[in-house]
């Protein structure tokens, strides 16, 4: 039996389904709206990488990596992007940086005007100074060995932290959390970190090596100790490699993680080397980056677990037409889901890697179409499992053909409809809302039922059901 009190819940898992009757999970693809930033300043390079966006102050924010083919800089440097609405993009001069004789850049800098690279992060625990609420994470080796983009030293690695204000300036935390990785490839890219309000804990998800590129968790209550590191698992699904996991709680329903991790397909090449040469594909280092391909997927995870759920094994970020985005490293998702409007929310993903083309694309998808309950037009049903709630109504987020139809039946834990709140007493529901309180013959109120043992009902006909949530 499962409390969900007044959570809003999702089907991008199992977990609260019981049983289906001609219905099947659909995963929902964004749609594009096109570019955010691009790369054109000359501090900026083919090696270019979106690394976080998020809203702070009233105002968005987006972090990359600005990394030219540059040996005297292996790393590259963060730059900071801003934005009113989260549509149009500007990079402000901070004028923090020098670049050749160019004063105004917006590269970030630590308190002595160095710039640096890390992955930035909004720490929204209640009581945080406010000069410290937007931190960065970067990883150096215990031993003192670079850690570079092109190099990951062997042994373990901590993470240093620095905080901002301002989101431009950084200083060194102090006292500094002591956060040491001794599993495999620690840290080598795509460590995310947040204050969770459900775990009323810090959590950090990062780069392991568990038969190829994977993800580990630990936890922290003060950011100085920390639990043990445990590497995530992944369902019994065939094993894939995640290059970056992105795994952030979801805003609507932040007992949800929410992952839209970069798929590293290694040795799978889509382009060849002279196909590569035709669209200006560079090199570096030793690397070629013709050798691989990449596209986005949806992993997700619930708070206090150690198990992405991979419900879908599909893509849900495509590369898309043209050989630009089938390369190594590129499709990867940008950190950061955000609501965009009263009906939609935007997430980021960079694309053409390695090329003087590349830029970060903004897309979109309806609030919580990650995924639905999607039925054919012959019709279908599921069932929950039992669960008790809290609250006075039952809302829905769904969309239906014109001939289409949605009803909600509540049951009690032996499968027995409840009288009043049968089939036959909710008219149907047609229509494409996000918000939509369910209403029976005798009106909405379920108070009768809070706290009860349930299951719902629900039977539909060419439709989809993207979440529900009981509340006042």
């Amino acid at each position: 039996m499962i409390h969900i009190q007044d959570r809003r819940e999702l089907f991008a898992d199992h977990m609260l389904i019981e049983q289906t009757q001609n219905v099947s999970l659909k995963l929902h693809e964004p749609i594009t709206t096109g570019v955010a930033i691009r790369l054109d300043k000359s501090w900026e390079g083919p090696a270019n990488s979106g690394t976080v966006v998020f809203q702070y102050n009233d105002q968005y924010f987006m972090y990359y990596r600005a990394m030219p083919l540059n040996k005297d800089n292996p790393s590259g440097v963060l730059c900071l992007a801003t934005s009113e609405d989260g549509i149009h993009w500007t990079k402000p001069n901070l004028g923090l940086v020098k670049h050749a004789e160019i004063t105004e850049t917006n590269i970030v800098a630590d308190e002595s005007g160095n710039p640096f690279m890390a992955i930035p992060w909004l720490d929204t625990r209640p009581g945080t100074p406010e000069n410290e609420r937007i931190k960065t994470l970067a990883s150096e080796s215990i031993t003192g060995e670079a850690h570079t983009a092109y190099a990951d030293p062997k042994g373990p690695k901590r993470l240093v932290f620095l905080a901002s204000g301002d989101g431009a300036t950084f200083h060194k935390l102090a006292p500094h959390p002591e956060l040491i990785s001794h599993l495999k490839n620690a840290f080598d890219g795509g460590n995310t970190m947040f204050w969770s309000e459900v775990e009323q804990q810090y959590v950090l998800y990062y780069r392991a090596w568990d038969e190829g590129r994977s993800v580990a968790r630990t936890t922290s209550k003060d950011l100085m100790q920390w639990t043990e590191h445990v590497p995530m698992t992944y369902s019994n699904t065939p094993r894939e490699q995640f290059y970056t996991n992105n795994t952030m709680p979801y805003f609507r329903a932040p007992h949800i993680y929410i992952a839209p991790a970069a798929r590293f397909m290694q040795d799978r090449s889509a382009v060849t080397q002279a196909q590569g040469e035709t669209i200006g594909l560079h090199s570096a280092q030793g690397h070629h980056y013709h050798n691989d391909c990449s596209d986005g997927v949806l992993l997700t995870t619930r708070s206090g677990t150690t198990n992405y759920d991979r419900t879908f094994m599909e893509a849900f970020i495509r590369p898309g037409l043209g050989l630009g985005n089938w390369v190594s490293r590129t499709n990867y998702p940008v950190t950061g889901i955000l609501p965009s409007g009263p009906n939609e929310m935007a997430l980021f993903v960079s694309r053409q890697y390695m090329q003087d083309a590349w830029h970060v694309e903004r897309l979109t998808l309806r609030l919580d179409g990650f995924t639905s309950v999607t039925a054919p037009w012959a019709g279908g049903e599921l069932l929950t499992k039992p669960l008790t709630f809290a609250g006075k109504q039952l809302e829905i987020n769904y969309r239906t053909s014109a001939p289409g139809a949605l009803q909600v039946e509540i049951q009690d834990e032996t499968n027995t409809p409840i009288p009043s709140f049968t089939l036959d007493d909710c008219p149907e529901i047609i229509g494409d809302e996000i918000t939509r309180v369910v209403t029976w013959k005798h009106g909405t109120d379920l108070s009768p039922l809070a706290d009860q043992i349930v299951r719902l009902r629900f039977k539909m006909k060419d439709a989809d059901l993207f979440s529900f949530k009981f509340g006042d």
